[in-house]
């Protein structure tokens, strides 16, 4: 029911146009599906399916934070954007360092897992220091908002929830079959290796694109 009313919100006609274009978003492979492929495969299913949901727990933020106005902050504000870009790049690279020191560590995948409150903190903090995302739905959502259907920030808080749910159930959908190629590879000590160090480089080539995004061009 709930659902109902804040749909309501929303013109009928934008909708079918919308969930194309959040489709054609979500779908093709960008920095969260690898960083979810990395998780999954180093970690199994669960992590997998708790990174998505850390990734959509960011993403309520962003789309928060849309409805709010904040990214038109932001976006006038490149310094904010460096210094959170440049503070993803640095997390991420230390996700690199303890992933490959494990992997040199145990010379196989049997390390213990992080607990499941670590594995989606870092599947949150991972998508809210990509600045993008939030100048991204700021340039999204308008898009999609009509004059006479409600306030344009509920609108926009509408549209950021389905863009969160069609992102979780992809996200998913990801993390499981990583998961699933992971469990494969498992039974071999090499290959086990492979993912864990695969792992670690992606974490490693996220962090080089967000300092290279955090870089002064020109």
């Amino acid at each position: 029911m709930a659902l109902q009313m804040e749909v309501g919100v929303l013109d009928p006609a934008v909708l079918p146009g919308y969930l194309l274009a959040v489709l054609l978003v979500t779908v093709p492979p960008g920095p969260d599906n690898a960083y979810i492929i990395a998780v999954a495969m180093d970690r199994g299913s669960r992590a997998g399916v708790l990174s998505a949901v850390g990734m959509s727990l960011g993403m309520l933020v962003h789309a928060t934070a849309a409805a709010l106005g904040l990214a038109l902050v932001l976006q006038s504000a490149p310094n904010a954007l460096t210094a959170i870009r440049l503070g993803g790049a640095a997390y991420l690279a230390w996700l690199a360092f303890t992933t490959l020191r494990s992997a040199r560590r145990s010379g196989h995948i049997g390390h213990a897992p992080p607990p499941d409150r670590q594995i989606l903190g870092r599947a949150v903090l991972t998508n809210l220091t990509n600045p993008k995302i939030i100048l991204f739905f700021a340039a999204f959502l308008p898009q999609f908002a009509r004059d006479g259907r409600g306030p344009a920030a509920l609108q926009f808080l509408t549209l950021g929830l389905i863009f969160l749910l069609v992102g979780l159930m992809w996200d998913s959908i990801v993390g499981l079959l990583a998961a699933r190629l992971g469990a494969a590879l498992r039974g071999s000590g090499r290959a086990a290796t492979a993912v864990t160090i695969t792992a670690g480089l992606t974490f490693a080539a996220l962090a080089l694109l967000l300092l290279l995004q955090a870089l002064p061009i020109g």
